[in-house]
């Protein structure tokens, strides 16, 4: 039987991608199996929602052992060691005072998985008692911690990741490099961004007595006091309402903001932004949330801008194609690129599809990552000092929000020379509690 060159070239292309996968699969087996013999020993902080997903992955990684399960509400703590239980098979001592994995000399790593107030003073700790630390977005509550946490890693050499999974995502990684080497959109002139969510209104504030699991005053920590029975709505929700409340939270733009907008600086290629404003409120409920519901930010870097747009009430539909189907969109002036879904799209100026590439994401391949910058001391994919920055932007915007006008950076300091939002570049603290280097 004759075989056409077709047939050759195709039947060739198939062998070559099977030994390819052949080679990544045993590449990879023989790393698992590296990993395995060079113990990494974690204790999670944190375990409400994203914290018990943390701690299934890190739990899975060939080499990692759960030594302490840490949240201040015993209910929580127990069903994450459950969720582990039945994912791996162990079960990590489960404790209410993450000062104890701080203590533990055989802890490599801290995962911190709090609140956002919680981020940046158990980021220092972490890094001043020697862990290395993973800590979910956004980098911290305030633009003063951001510093102090850049400084504690640099001073005691810690490996510091923040939780901007998106970094870490094959198909992204090649888009960035597309637009950033290949130059395949020309010179880049700004990207968008947008985050939509039919939430529910916070309710009014009622009177509540603290249940006994909760360690409410450790909740705190270093935010300053506010009872428990000031909480909005039914308190015990207070394990999520928080993000709408200022003493605690960042608002929606340091919830979800964050992610895209730190896509969106890392695509363009800039640092720090000269000017950033605020445009919205709480448009669709008047509740006892403070945060913004509906927010429309614009970010200037020098001669690239960046626009996030949110709307924590409502679900795009079929009616708004255009919102619904990319989470960021970068303009250059020989085309446009989306990103959404683990794959990415390419259009030319007459908005023609001129590629479009897929790669599958998972978001334990940013765990893999920091863990190999633990052992091996490889480069981090969302390194703590570019995590300061893409939250600095949405702590701007939220300061830029909370004044009612634009916050304008100065470009040697980085900071706002504006006296009333420098009010907001830290904060006050709980005493004993104040962060330090």
């Amino acid at each position: 039987m004759s075989v056409t060159r077709r047939t050759f070239l195709q039947q060739s292309a198939a062998a070559s991608l099977a030994l390819s996968a052949a080679a990544k699969a045993q590449a990879r087996a023989a790393a698992n199996e590296k990993a395995a013999s060079r113990k990494v020993v974690v204790g999670m902080m944190g375990t409400n929602g994203r914290g018990t997903e943390l701690a299934k992955l890190f739990a899975a990684q060939p080499g990692v052992e759960i030594a302490y399960i840490c949240d201040v509400d015993q209910n929580n703590a127990q069903k994450c060691a459950s969720a582990v239980n039945k994912a791996v098979g162990t079960s990590p001592q489960t404790i209410s005072d993450f000062r104890r994995i701080l203590d533990d000399k055989a802890v490599d790593a801290l995962v911190v998985a709090t609140p956002d107030h919680w981020h940046g003073p158990a980021t220092i700790l972490g890094c001043s008692a020697g862990k290395h630390v993973y800590c979910e977005k956004p980098a911290c509550h305030n633009p003063r911690e951001g510093e102090l946490m850049v400084e504690a890693a640099r001073k005691n050499k810690r490996a510091v990741q923040l939780g901007t999974q998106r970094r870490s995502m094959p198909a992204l990684r090649e888009a960035v490099d597309r637009m950033q080497n290949e130059q395949v959109l020309g010179r880049l002139l700004m990207a968008r961004a947008n985050y939509f969510n039919p939430r529910a209104a916070l309710g009014p504030r009622v009177a509540a007595e603290c249940p006994a699991t909760l360690d409410y005053a450790l909740w705190q920590g270093p935010a300053p006091e506010v009872a428990y029975g000031e909480w909005p709505e039914n308190p015990t929700h207070f394990h999520y309402h928080w993000h709408w409340l200022w003493n605690w939270g960042t608002g929606e733009v340091g919830n979800n903001g964050v992610h895209m907008i730190d896509v969106c600086r890392w695509g363009l290629g800039v640092e720090y932004p000269t000017r950033v404003d605020s445009a919205g409120g709480r448009y669709r409920y008047h509740d006892s949330q403070e945060t913004p519901d509906t927010n429309l930010v614009t970010i200037e870097c020098g001669d690239k801008a960046i626009v996030w747009e949110q709307r924590s009430w409502y679900k795009p539909g079929k009616e708004t194609k255009v919102d619904g189907t990319y989470e960021v969109a970068f303009f250059g002036e020989k085309g446009v690129l989306t990103y959404g879904g683990g794959s990415y799209q390419i259009y030319d100026n007459a908005g023609k599809q001129i590629d479009k590439q897929s790669a599958s994401a998972s978001p334990a391949q940013h765990v893999e990552n920091f863990l190999a910058a633990v052992r091996d001391g490889e480069a981090l994919n969302a390194e703590i000092a570019e995590g300061v920055k893409s939250t600095l932007m949405c702590q701007l915007a939220n300061i830029a929000y909370r004044t009612g006008r634009p916050a304008v950076l100065d470009p040697q300091s980085h900071r706002v020379a504006d006296a009333e939002q420098m009010k907001l570049w830290s904060r006050e603290y709980r005493p004993g509690w104040e962060p330090k280097v």
